[in-house]
């Protein structure tokens, strides 16, 4: 067998330490391979994909083209026409793509792919000097598109929701749910998010009872850091077994310990024994915030009542039975341990892993299983790309025969990453090793309702 290098979703329970659902690292597996991070703009990016396409809006041309057909709804936009209600403005801006019927919608992600990948090609053929066939022209593929793979979850399928705080249509600044306008205009409104079809019940209805408790406490929202208040977001997460957290984000502002504890024991009892104790919490967890995101190391987060733990199945634990061996790289540590302890606690003894950066860990890691097992490599990295030095790592390595990019926005950063993994090598960028070639392509719809799409393109060497 061969060996995983995997980079997210290595943990199995998720902590107070990180209430995260995935982990996001790198790890090798003497099977698969994954990663996540950026690289730069190559000359003449921005001729072959213009900001529409870098901007991941090919869906929205399609949706509209194909709504335009449909002369009994409404044509949606960015916040909807002014007699449109804020739900509707909201589910326009969060789930664009609602007012489709299903089979619509994987056919407008389907054809957003293809065109992606098209450009890709394009771009790829330009680099290598290869003339452009006819088949080129005639916009087919030279990769294997597959068939979309539908979700088998349609409606209610988010496990992780988090909620603002801010002033609603009404002016009410205790209204809990999702923002429609933008800060630089001046015209944010927080619009509640029961109405929305991926959203769960189980977590609007948490949010709902978060708001009763808010419009019922002395305490102000902070809307602001500077202009004061405490009361901040709210984020709730579910599992498969129905089990449920929230955690609570408060601003202690000037606050002494003993008034916090009064404010902690309150919104304790209000979800233990008061109206909130019908959500029916596994777990509730506070947070003392001064910033807008802050991890368990910069301020923890404290347990009030319940489970310190709810458990979720992780991607690269579940190719570990395919690997000989599952390596693993995470720049947070109590991440690290989450996963050491999950692999622990389900038998799993083939995985490795490694806390800190992946781009300065992964180049020695590779290098060490030189001219040993094979790799494969299975790459997830985040909206910001893979990092330049682990785009060369691994297309330095050698042992890297088969490569796996996973990603659900393959454009801007990501596509840079495709392209530095399969143009011809280049001294200047340090990408020296044979260059992959784009085999198949695997649409996936974990994300109805919404623009994007999950797309899993298998490269070889």
């Amino acid at each position: 067998m061969s060996v995983c290098l995997w980079m997210a979703g290595i943990r199995r329970r998720v902590l107070v330490h990180s209430p995260r659902c995935f982990l996001s690292g790198v790890a090798l597996f003497s099977k698969p391979l994954l990663l996540p991070w950026g690289a730069r703009q190559l000359p003449g990016w921005s001729r072959l994909f213009p900001d529409t396409a870098c901007q991941g809006n090919f869906i929205h041309v399609i949706a509209k083209n194909c709504q335009r057909g449909q002369k009994h709804q409404k044509k949606p936009s960015h916040l909807g026409p002014p007699e449109s209600s804020w739900q509707e403005r909201l589910a326009d801006v969060v789930t664009p793509l609602w007012r489709l019927s299903y089979e619509e919608q994987l056919k407008v992600k389907f054809e957003a792919q293809k065109k992606i990948l098209q450009r890709l090609e394009s771009y790829l053929q330009m680099l290598q000097r290869v003339k452009v066939t006819a088949a080129a022209t005639s916009k087919e593929l030279c990769c294997l598109l597959h068939p979309i793979i539908p979700s088998p979850v349609i409606n209610d399928y988010r496990n992780k929701s988090t909620f603002s705080v801010n002033r609603g249509p009404d002016g009410n600044p205790k209204t809990v749910g999702y923002y429609l306008g933008t800060w630089r205009d001046g015209n944010v409104v927080c619009v509640q998010s029961s109405h929305l079809k991926n959203i769960p019940e189980k977590h609007n209805q948490v949010a709902q009872c978060y708001e009763v408790f808010l419009r019922q406490s002395p305490l102000e929202p902070c809307l602001l850091f500077h202009e004061g208040g405490h009361w901040r977001e709210l984020t709730v997460r579910t599992n498969h077994q129905g089990h449920t957290m929230a955690i609570i984000t408060f601003h202690p502002q000037e606050l002494s310990q003993e008034e916090l504890c009064v404010q902690k024991e309150t919104i304790k009892e209000f979800f233990l024994r008061g109206p909130g104790a019908v959500c029916d919490l596994t777990s509730l967890y506070f947070q003392e915030s001064t910033m807008t995101r802050c991890s368990h190391q910069q301020s923890p987060y404290q347990l009030l009542f319940g489970e310190p733990y709810i458990f979720e199945g992780a991607i690269g634990l579940s190719l570990a039975q395919h690997a000989s061996q599952v390596l693993g790289i995470e720049l947070v540590e109590q991440a690290v341990e989450d996963a050491r302890w999950t692999a622990a606690f389900n038998g799993i003894t083939n995985c490795e892993f490694h806390a800190g950066r992946a781009e300065k860990i992964l180049p020695w890691l590779l290098k060490s299983k030189e001219g040993g097992q094979p790799i494969v490599a299975v790459v997830n990295p985040p909206r910001a790309g893979l990092h330049h030095r682990v785009v060369q790592a691994i297309r330095n390595c050698r042992a890297i025969r088969t490569l796996v990019f996973v990603s659900c926005k393959l454009h801007g950063e990501t596509t840079r990453n495709i392209i530095e993994l399969c143009c011809p090598p280049n001294s200047t960028k340090k990408l020296l090793g044979e260059p992959f070639v784009l085999r198949q392509a695997v649409p996936v719809d974990l994300f109805p309702h919404t623009a994007h799409c999950e797309l899993a393109l298998l490269c070889t060497r």
